[in-house]
C-alpha cells in the first residue's frame, strides 16, 4: 500500500469513527429527550458533542460527561462572582449585592462538588444517587438567582449559569435513567 492510500485509509478510519460517536451522542440525546421533557435535544447534542470524552462513549461515560460539564459550568460561575465581588463598591447597596453574590458564590461551589460528586456516584455505578446529585446540584444553581432576585440584583449577572446547569442536570438525569432501564 502507498503512503497515500494509507493516508486515504487513516482519514475514512476517522471520518468512520467520528461519524459513529456523533450517532452514539445523538441516539443517547434523543432517547433522553423523548424519555424526560425537561431535555432539551439540540442543547444535549451541542453539549456533549463537543466534550473530549464523548466520542465513542457509551451511555455510562455520557451520563459521566454531563456530570463533568455541570462541574465546568458552577466553576465558571464561582469565577464570576469572585470577579463581580472584586469589583463591588462600597455604598448600602454595594453592600447587599456583594452580600448576595457571596452566597451565590457559596452555592455554585456547592453546585460544582455536587455534580462532582455526581460523577463519582455514576462511575460507581450508583445510578440512583448519581441522579440525585446532578438534581441537587442543579437546584443549588437555580436558588442563585433567588437571593439576588431577593437583593434587588436584577437581572441576575450569573443567570445563565443557573440556566445551564438546570438543563446539564436534567440531561444527565435523563441518561442516568436510561442506564438503568
Amino acid at each position: 500500500m502507498s503512503p497515500s492510500q494509507s493516508l486515504l485509509a487513516a482519514v475514512v478510519a476517522l471520518a468512520t469513527l467520528l461519524a459513529a460517536a456523533g450517532a452514539t451522542v445523538e441516539t443517547t440525546c434523543k432517547a433522553a429527550a423523548g424519555a424526560d421533557a425537561r431535555v432539551d435535544y439540540g442543547f444535549c447534542v451541542s453539549e456533549l458533542g463537543k466534550h473530549r470524552d464523548s466520542p465513542g462513549a457509551d451511555a455510562w461515560g455520557l451520563a459521566k460527561v454531563a456530570a463533568n460539564l455541570g462541574v465546568n459550568n458552577a466553576g465558571g460561575a464561582v469565577r464570576d462572582a469572585d470577579a463581580l465581588l472584586a469589583g463591588a463598591g462600597g455604598d448600602a447597596g454595594a453592600k447587599a449585592r456583594a452580600a448576595a453574590l457571596g452566597q451565590c458564590r457559596r452555592l455554585y461551589f456547592d453546585a460544582e462538588l455536587t455534580f462532582a460528586g455526581a460523577y463519582d456516584e455514576i462511575n460507581a455505578r450508583d445510578y440512583a444517587a448519581g441522579k440525585e446529585m446532578a438534581a441537587e446540584a442543579a437546584a443549588l444553581a437555580r436558588r442563585c438567582d433567588d437571593v439576588l432576585a431577593e437583593a434587588g440584583v436584577t437581572p441576575s449577572p450569573l443567570a445563565r449559569y443557573g440556566e445551564y446547569a438546570a438543563q446539564i442536570g436534567a440531561v444527565c438525569a435523563a441518561i442516568t435513567d436510561l442506564i438503568v432501564k
